[in-house]
């Protein structure tokens, strides 16, 4: 298992657990960015920086995934080439997209997004919480441990 990151969104609070995760359990971790992501020196954390642009670095996550590696994203596309791949796929609030529940949830932000272009203002995401904090590290041991059970 690889952990990938798109980490142009990715929050700061997560990307702490996400470091501190990967070195634990000895998993690779990249994240992947259109700028600079400051990383510690570790032999198992790593950074892409792919050029500005729309979906830069969705398009390389994609491009490198492969069964079982696990995908840290809030976008919802991203999180479903990502399960069709054979990979697993966790957004920043903790909520595991599975092949169940991704359809759903591309349809709804296909809704969402068809509200704001007609004019519709249909706000922003919550701040993070730290209840968004807690499920997202309990999820990320979850696959952790799957993970390391397999080996």
């Amino acid at each position: 298992m690889r952990i990938w990151v798109d980490a142009d969104a990715c929050p700061k609070a997560i990307k702490a657990i996400l470091i501190r995760a990967a070195e634990r359990a000895e998993v690779v971790l990249t994240f992947v960015a259109n700028q600079p992501v400051p990383i510690p020196r570790s032999r198992y954390i790593k950074s892409i920086r792919v050029a500005p642009g729309f979906d830069g670095a969705d398009c390389e996550i994609v491009k490198h995934v492969a069964d079982d590696d696990l995908v840290v994203t809030a976008d919802i596309p991203l999180a479903a080439e990502a399960i069709a791949k054979g990979g697993y796929a966790l957004s920043p609030r903790g909520e595991l997209y599975t092949s169940d529940n991704i359809k759903a949830r591309l349809t709804m932000r296909d809704f969402m997004d068809t509200l704001r272009a007609s004019g519709i203002n249909t706000g922003g995401p919550a701040p993070l919480s730290q209840k968004d904090r807690q499920a997202f590290a309990g999820q990320l041991d979850k696959l952790l441990a799957r993970q390391a059970k397999q080996r």
